[in-house]
């Protein structure tokens, strides 16, 4: 159950639990920092043109091969 819960996972991207979660920590603040800048952008559009996309690009690039 334990291995199943929390090791199965970081493992199949080659990761330790605490090396996973620290990834994912990092990629939640990152998308946190999207959401404000597009929630900005939403209000006053000649701000954060282009911030919230090139973030989300830069985070699809670094994840979606990982694990293969």
């Amino acid at each position: 159950m334990i291995q199943r819960v929390f090791l199965d996972h970081p493992g199949s991207v080659d990761e330790t639990y605490l090396e996973h979660a620290a990834f994912a920590g990092k990629f939640s603040g990152k998308l946190f920092l999207a959401a404000c800048a597009a929630a900005v952008h939403a209000v006053i559009p000649c701000l954060f043109e282009k911030t919230a996309s090139r973030m989300i690009a830069d985070m699809y690039a670094k994840t979606h091969n990982r694990g293969q």
